[in-house]
C-alpha cells in the first residue's frame, strides 16, 4: 500500500508542477487552487508513505516520478523540445527509480 501511495503522490507532484504553468504566477484562481491542492495532497501522501518506506528511497522515487512526468507532460502539453539527450536522461531517471524500488 505504501508503494501505491508513493506513486500516487508522484502523480500529484506532476499535477502541481504542470499546474504552475497554468496559474500564470498564481494570478488565475482555479488553476492556483488546483495547483496548491495538488501540492498538499502530494506531500501528505508522501508523508504517509514514508511511515513504511525509507525516506531516501521514497523521496528519490517521488522526485523521479515528478521529474519524468513533468518533462513528458511539458513536451506533450507545451510543445517543449525533444532531443536524444533529453530522452536518454529521462531513461536514466526511470532506471534510477526502478533501482530504488528493487533495492528496497
Amino acid at each position: 500500500m505504501s508503494w501505491f501511495l508513493l506513486v500516487l503522490a508522484g502523480l500529484f507532484e506532476i499535477g502541481w508542477a504542470i499546474g504552475l504553468k497554468y496559474t500564470e504566477g498564481f494570478s488565475r484562481l482555479w488553476p492556483s487552487i488546483f495547483t496548491v491542492s495538488s501540492m498538499v495532497v502530494s506531500v501528505l501522501l508522501l508523508g504517509i508513505a514514508v511511515r513504511q518506506l525509507p525516506i531516501g528511497t521514497a523521496y528519490g522515487v517521488w522526485v523521479g516520478i515528478g521529474a519524468m512526468g513533468t518533462a513528458i507532460a511539458g513536451v506533450i502539453l507545451f510543445g517543449e523540445g525533444v532531443s536524444l539527450l533529453k530522452m536518454a536522461s529521462l531513461l536514466l531517471i526511470l532506471l534510477g527509480v526502478l533501482g530504488l524500488k528493487l533495492a528496497h
